[in-house]
């Protein structure tokens, strides 16, 4: 097994809502805000070859909408999914499955193409996990959500005949491929779990999007149910500082991953490294 970090560029989000209740004079040290309030944020996600396998976890936001989309994030840096898959050797017809953490356009966007007027997948060999339950959500949004949903991200998956749902408990995608339900965020969010020579990586998603957001009261104000975050935060927590996770983020604009350690304050970041130095 090898494991790559595939950055896809940064995007701008308001800091009060990615910090939720916390007042600006704390969060702001955490990740400066520019003059309109917004804070630069990674799109990072994970590719793990195994065997014959090449799974990419998440996929960013896209290049397939207009322009007025794009004005409202700002997308800013020179990554992109596929210069990223390049830099490793790979080109998107290698993918043979897209494991999507959840449906939010961030994370999914990367997943359709627009060729022409045809919405087409960006990944023609690859079958596409989410789950029964999510999939459900975000095809039948509620009002505080949809906007996060976009349907040119979502229904050409299932059009496609490519999707596919994880069955929890099943190992689908190799023996060294777990998950992790949460539902806090949204509902029923995968985080992967990858074992690695005797190691256990935990791709955070949006549970923890970054390092930042340790501190249990950090939960954004984005999540549709704070008080489950809170206290999934604080279970997944203590269960990776007992069991040594290493913890992936996918939005942390300067950390890739870290280790955890018990502190007066709390569990809090003990190291902080790029994947690479980890495996």
């Amino acid at each position: 097994m090898k494991l790559y970090t595939i950055n896809t560029g940064h995007f701008k989000l308001d800091g009060g809502a990615m910090f939720g209740v916390v007042p600006k004079t704390m969060w702001n040290k955490l990740n400066p805000a520019d003059e309109k309030n917004m804070c630069n944020w990674a799109m990072r996600c994970l590719l793990v070859e195994d065997g014959n396998r090449l799974i990419l976890i998440d996929n960013g936001i896209g290049n397939k909408q207009d322009d007025k989309f794009f004005s409202h994030y700002y997308l800013n840096g020179n990554d992109t999914l596929e210069k990223s898959l390049q830099e490793y050797g790979f080109h998107s017809d290698d993918i043979t499955d897209v494991f999507l953490t959840h449906l939010h356009f961030d994370h999914c966007g990367g997943s359709i193409k627009r060729v022409k007027d045809n919405l087409i997948p960006a990944f023609k060999n690859a079958n596409y996990w989410s789950n029964e339950r999510h999939w459900k959500w975000a095809t039948e949004p509620n009002d505080r959500e949809k906007a996060s949903f976009l349907k040119e991200n979502i229904l050409p998956i299932q059009e496609s005949g490519q999707l596919k749902f994880w069955q929890e408990g099943t190992h689908e995608l190799g023996n060294n491929f777990s998950v992790i339900n949460v539902f806090g965020h949204t509902d029923s969010m995968m985080l992967p779990k990858i074992t690695y020579k005797e190691k256990t990586i935990v791709f955070m998603a949006d549970l923890l999007p970054s390092a930042a957001h340790l501190p249990i009261p950090y939960v954004m104000s984005y999540d549709m149910f704070p008080l489950t975050t809170l206290n999934e935060k604080k279970y997944f927590l203590e269960e990776a500082l007992t069991n040594d996770y290493l913890l992936f983020f996918e939005h942390d604009p300067v950390h890739e991953c870290c280790n955890l350690i018990n502190t007066e304050k709390g569990i809090r970041p003990n190291h902080f490294f790029k994947l690479e130095e980890c495996i």
